[in-house]
């Protein structure tokens, strides 16, 4: 009993200090309950501006003149025909003009009438992301005038389009909706994993490295209690600032949807309760062990300042695991669920998509968060331990 008073005793000491300050409940409201709305936001704003650019139908020619048949198809299309600017390629590279050009060549209509390919250039500046997003759907356009020219000298010659097309080719995507918007929304459980580590970064330091640079950690180490009860209480107070974090984080997406400005968006990003719950059982476990990792680097700093610069390499680790899923096109493999970080940037990422995650595939970071939480927890307590003989 007086284990768990001393422990008790402590974290409500931690947790009042960490709630004071300012600088910690900051972090909390912005990477807790704004981080979700304003990645939702951005990633609405960004996809309504392609799909206000798809809708517009423009297409920017060169060389207009010299190709009445193919303004002519683009126009029958329902296509807005332009000029473009003189000085497009010089705009296009400094991106102040942000769509494809299409440039047609003076000899363009006699060679289409002598049965010639004359070349119509697509100009585009693959640095300039909105002209390298425009451009397959203008490709696509170039390619129907194409096919079309060419049923039309075919059927003058009396041959059918028909005998070209060998077979049909039609595509069936296995994909589910879900599925696809990760290629949209795959990047929210690496903010949310960041979220965590940022909220109970500060809490971390404070409780050691912090207080021992304010001279109150060695009294505290003095008092005839158990080192591990102290540890157990400092570590309650940054783990639950974590999962506070981790909490607010999770249910700021289901407020956050009503702020999407992108019909497409909307229907792809199925967030509900559901989801939140599951991103929690795998996001608390790894806001507990997270926070006695950080307090097991921070305890032998002497000051803040030098904490935060031993925890960088620790802030790099967990910012780089999720990233390794990029370089892999393999798919998910059996042991991205021992790494943490990458195992839960795994499971959130198979949430998203519309899947459970089976009980042997949360076992496993479960058990690796349990096994950094004691470990971390043991040296901290050890230290302090050490620290009271000396």
């Amino acid at each position: 009993m007086k284990f768990l008073s001393v422990a008790l005793a402590v974290y409500k000491k931690e947790i009042i200090d960490a709630l004071r300050d300012r600088r910690t409940m900051l972090i909390v409201l912005v990477t807790g309950v704004l981080m979700g709305p304003l990645i939702l936001i951005a990633l609405s704003g960004f996809i309504a501006s392609l799909e206000s650019r798809a809708e517009q139908r423009e297409v920017y020619v060169s060389g207009l003149d010299h190709g009445p048949s193919l303004r002519n198809y683009f126009e029958r299309q329902t296509w807005t025909v332009k000029a473009a600017p003189v000085d497009f390629e010089a705009q296009m590279r400094s991106s102040k003009f942000a769509d494809p050009v299409v440039v047609v060549p003076e000899d363009f209509e006699t060679g289409i009438l002598h049965g010639d390919t004359p070349v119509v250039e697509l100009v585009i500046d693959s640095a300039n992301k909105q002209s390298a997003s425009t451009a397959p759907r203008v490709a696509q356009l170039l390619g129907g005038f194409s096919r079309e020219r060419a049923a039309l000298s075919l059927a003058m010659r009396g041959v059918s389009r028909v005998l070209l097309d060998q077979m049909q080719v039609e595509e069936r995507d296995l994909a589910s909706t879900q599925t696809r918007a990760i290629r949209i929304t795959g990047m929210l459980p690496f903010f949310v994993l960041m979220a965590v580590l940022y909220g109970a970064l500060n809490a971390a330091l404070d409780t050691t490295a912090g207080e021992r640079e304010r001279g109150s950690l060695e009294p505290l180490v003095m008092n005839p209690a158990d080192s591990l009860a102290l540890v157990l209480g400092k570590w309650g107070a940054v783990a639950s600032v974590g999962m506070m974090v981790a909490l607010l984080n999770c249910f700021s997406f289901l407020p956050a949807q009503w702020l999407l400005r992108s019909d497409t968006l909307q229907a792809m990003f199925q967030f509900g309760w559901r989801e939140a719950l599951m991103f929690l059982v795998v996001l608390l476990p790894f806001a507990a062990a997270l926070s006695a990792v950080l307090m097991a680097v921070a305890i032998r700093c002497k000051s803040f300042k030098e904490a935060q610069a031993s925890t960088a390499f620790l802030i790099l680790g967990v910012s780089l695991m999720p990233m390794m899923t990029l370089f892999n096109q393999s798919g998910d493999e059996g042991w991205h669920l021992w790494v943490p970080a990458l195992a839960q940037n795994t499971l959130m990422t198979q949430v998203l998509k519309g899947e459970d995650f089976t009980l042997p595939q949360l076992a496993v970071p479960l058990l690796v968060c349990a096994l950094l939480t004691a470990g971390g927890l043991w040296f901290v307590s050890h230290h302090l331990r050490r620290a009271a003989v000396k």
